[in-house]
């Protein structure tokens, strides 16, 4: 025990000796070094030391001292410096470097090394690395392992991973594990080809959690199956609040707004209302999150608000999370004034803080204000640099206010200052910000010079200044490469007959709309809300609806 209070003198000293007090222990309890880990408090000892390691240099020299005293392969020791990387310095690097020098590493270390690249997240690693354990064939998963492996598949080599490491599974003998059941849910849940599978490991779980339904609701609701989460869901013995987050967010992510909202009402009801078990699913951060993000989607204000004052008694300190949602909801409903304060109250304003400010205000149009933002961004000195969606935002803002040359200074110093290479999004800007001004050969240079194949965002931004402009010919060639990509789509066609309709070019007219028919393409509905009297309208525009068009004049 003398050696124990010696040893944590030394470790609380303000420089951490590690080395030093190790051969203090070693001498307190009159051993050699090679047989000092038989020792019964040696164990204790050490994981006392590695405690106080504070940086990478304390645990190499505890690595060091077990080296030297011929501990390097002892797999507790090796275990507990892998996992202190991992957990506490977050250096998988270098827990990797351990691992890779023990010559047998058991299961514990295999779990601690995948657990780690799947929560990191580096879901190639964890599956590699698996891989690796089972060609050696001398350690055998387990089912702590499988959950991470199984998190990690869809990510690596899609449902087929996943097919595999569940046949792995069966064979290993550990298919009846619920955790396992439900890792192989969520991971065929991932792919709509698989939902089927994913369904049929639900219904054949003898024991199904509420991780396990939820699971289940979340592989719905994330490829939007709206009908069938509901319907599981709606089947639930007792719901708990990751289980009403699954389906909202699920909703909210898919379009599926006015779906959202409904859900999140009903649970804000039955918390007030309901039986004993509904009462305790009061909706938290994220659920907030999903229901103004709904708010903001479909122009929703007064329930917004009416969320801002729930926010503000339930959450009476700031939280960024929250700031953000609110300041987004607010920024999409058009209430930029408040948006903006919601701004200005945030203390510590992170870079989604700033993206979504600068974003809405480009939206509406307020180029000035959203240049001027991403300047005092730029110079702010918190240490948050602007990323590719804060250099969409700009370019937007610059779209709208037909300020070319600013764009293209934007657009280099995105490439030159901040090592962001473009991407579809902001070349679609680029090419609309050129395009509005009507300087069509300059757009035409920046597709032919792009380092990726132009998509529906760069072909419709063409299109759409083709329209301002009245440019049939390069329409027509737009709307060719539009079709290749979408021959379904009459959307493309119909612009395409607008355009000629404006300089009477009705021949071309006509055999644009006979083209229409005979491809059977469709035009994907137009839709919006409307909130009027603190309700909520929802308008669905089909190609020509005269009823409907007059009623919504009168709303207006």
């Amino acid at each position: 025990m003398g050696s124990v209070l010696l040893f944590d003198r030394f470790i609380t000293s303000k420089r951490l000796r590690v080395w030093l007090s190790l051969r203090i222990i070693s001498k307190a309890i009159g051993r050699s070094m090679s047989s000092v880990s038989i020792h019964p408090h040696l164990n204790q000892l050490f994981v006392a030391a590695l405690e106080k390691c504070s940086n990478l240099n304390h645990l190499k020299q505890l690595q060091g001292f077990l080296i030297s005293h011929g501990h390097s392969q002892t797999q507790f020791f090796a275990f507990k410096l892998v996992r202190f990387c991992n957990l506490t310095l977050a250096d998988l690097c270098y827990a990797r470097y351990i691992f890779d020098n023990l010559t047998s590493p058991n299961v514990f270390l295999y779990t601690a090394m995948i657990t780690a690249y799947a929560s990191y997240p580096d879901p190639k690693a964890a599956f590699l690395l698996y891989r690796n354990m089972v060609r050696r064939g001398a350690i055998r998963p387990n089912n702590f392992i499988y959950p991470h492996v199984l998190r990690s598949c869809p990510d690596v080599l899609g449902s087929n991973a996943t097919k595999m490491v569940h046949t792995q599974v069966l064979k290993s003998g550990f298919g009846g594990y619920p955790v396992v059941q439900t890792a192989i849910v969520d991971s065929y849940s991932r792919f709509s080809s698989d939902i089927g599978s994913a369904r049929q490991m639900f219904d054949e779980m003898l024991e199904r959690t509420v991780v396990s339904w939820t699971a289940m609701i979340s592989g719905y609701a994330r490829l939007g199956n709206f009908d069938s989460a509901i319907e599981l869901f709606e089947s639930m013995p007792e719901r708990d609040v990751p289980a009403w987050n699954a389906l909202i967010a699920g909703c909210a992510q898919n379009g599926f707004f006015c779906e959202a909202i409904w859900l999140f009402k009903r649970m804000v009801l039955l918390a007030l209302e309901g039986n004993n078990n509904d009462r305790e699913n009061k909706p938290n951060k994220t659920t907030l999150g999903s229901a103004l993000s709904a708010c903001g989607h479909t122009g929703m204000l007064h329930l917004g608000k009416w969320i801002h004052g729930y926010v503000f008694k339930t959450y009476p300190g700031q939280d960024s999370f929250i700031s953000n949602a609110l300041l987004d909801m607010y920024g999409k409903c058009g209430n930029l004034k408040v948006a903006r304060r919601v701004f200005d109250m945030i203390t510590l304003k992170n870079l989604t803080s700033w993206n979504s400010l600068i974003n809405c205000l480009a939206l509406h149009g307020h180029s000035g204000s959203a240049i001027d933002l991403f300047a005092e961004l730029i110079h702010c000195g918190d240490g948050v640099k602007p990323n590719e969606v804060t250099f969409v935002g700009v370019l937007n803002a610059c779209t709208h206010g037909g300020l070319v040359e600013k764009g293209y200074s934007y657009f280099e110093m995105m490439r030159r200052d901040y090592d962001i290479e473009p991407q579809i999004e902001h070349f679609g800007c680029l090419i609309d910000l050129l395009g509005r001004a009507g300087r069509f050969e300059e757009a035409m240079e920046v597709v032919r010079g792009m380092n990726i194949e132009p998509d529906e965002v760069v072909w419709g931004s063409l299109l759409n200044a083709c329209k301002i402009h009245g440019r049939s010919d390069l329409a027509e060639y737009s709307v060719k490469k539009l079709i290749e990509m979408d021959p379904k789509n009459g959307g493309y066609r119909i612009m395409l007959a607008n355009i000629y309709a404006e300089f009477g070019k009705w021949d071309e007219v006509r055999k644009v709309r006979r083209l229409l028919k005979e491809k059977n393409a469709y035009k994907t509905p137009g839709c919006s809300w409307i909130e009027m009297r603190k309700s909520n309208h929802e308008r669905i525009m089909k190609l020509y609806q005269p009823s409907l068009s007059f009623q919504l004049h009168s709303l207006l």
